[in-house]
């Protein structure tokens, strides 16, 4: 019984060399399970089946869950050939290390106790640093070549999903004023919807991505098949090695990081929203524009407030 769970596994041959810093975990449990105990056997059966999960755990909550004591959860990583459960999550976390990053900084920041105003004085202070550095290396040609590609742009479709969804539908709000045709595919159709606009787009339109981390794959495959499909591309991301960075004609970095989740939105609107002011500031008639949404929204506007 055992024995059959491993034979999804790949077989590694003793006449195959193979560094063993190259190992995965589910390489080593294949090779060392015929060794493995009963309970090292039950112990490898969780580790398979929640990879990502176990990645995050501390030993004592690992042997916790896998209902072993702490000693056995140490000899199980001596028995996959590792000198300790320390060096057997690094292993088991490697290929995870973005995703495993905002966990970890929580987990060291709760080590430490704090009232809810440090909580958020730290905060804001770090969407101060962020905006700081953002304004220190903006790059006076992107910003140009930016703003040059949404006003000569016969339409703008906007690409980004998850939490940049939201930022999406901010640059849809803040350009539609200002553009013929603007369009956030962060639609209630999702990515399918996003991929059947494709075929519709030509190389005068542009696309906007905007990702951030955690990246969405969706996103990079969208933004590259535009690319291929010869349709300017502007990303919005956070550094050039962002996998979104190189599907781009344009791109507009935004420092973004965050110490206890895995992004700061301020960081990211804070650049939506001063891109979206210089286009309004280029556009034709923006003046006109910004008064004919006014008398549109006048009816719903509540006046007189705060007046004596």
């Amino acid at each position: 019984m055992c024995k059959q769970i491993y034979t999804n596994l790949r077989y590694v041959s003793p006449l195959f060399s193979m560094n063993k810093a190259a190992l995965t975990i589910a390489d080593r449990i294949a090779r060392a399970q015929p060794a493995l105990s009963r309970t090292q056997h039950k112990m490898a059966e969780y580790v398979l089946a929640h990879q990502f999960r176990v990645a995050t755990m501390t030993i004592d909550e690992f042997a916790t869950a896998a209902g072993v004591s702490v000693a056995t959860a140490n000899r199980f990583a001596r028995a996959l050939d590792l000198p300790g459960y320390p060096q057997f999550r690094a292993e088991l976390a490697r290929g995870f290390e973005a995703a495993l990053e905002p966990v970890e900084k929580l987990r060291t920041e709760l080590a430490h106790s704090a009232s809810a105003v440090q909580i958020f004085a730290a905060t804001l202070e770090e969407d101060i640093r962020n905006a700081q550095r953002n304004l220190q290396t903006l790059d006076a040609a992107a910003c140009e070549q930016a703003v040059d590609a949404i006003l000569a742009a016969d339409r703008v479709f906007i690409i980004g999903f998850g939490a940049s969804g939201f930022l999406a539908g901010m640059l849809q709000r803040g350009l539609c004023m200002h553009l013929h045709s603007v369009e956030s595919l962060a639609g209630p159709g999702g990515v399918s919807h996003a991929a059947r606009q494709m075929s519709r787009m030509t190389s005068k339109d542009l696309v906007i991505a905007i990702g951030f981390p955690r990246y969405l794959a969706d996103t990079v495959t969208l933004a590259g098949a535009a690319k291929q499909a010869g349709v300017p591309v502007l990303v919005l991301t956070d550094k050039p090695t962002s996998p979104l960075a190189p599907t781009a004609s344009v791109v507009l970095y935004a420092v973004s990081t965050r110490q206890l989740i895995p992004n700061s939105e301020t960081a990211a609107l804070g650049l939506i929203e001063a891109l979206s002011a210089a286009v309004a500031y280029r556009a034709k008639n923006s003046v006109a524009a910004a008064a004919g949404v006014t008398q549109s929204v006048m009816p719903w506007l509540i006046h007189g407030v705060g007046k004596r």
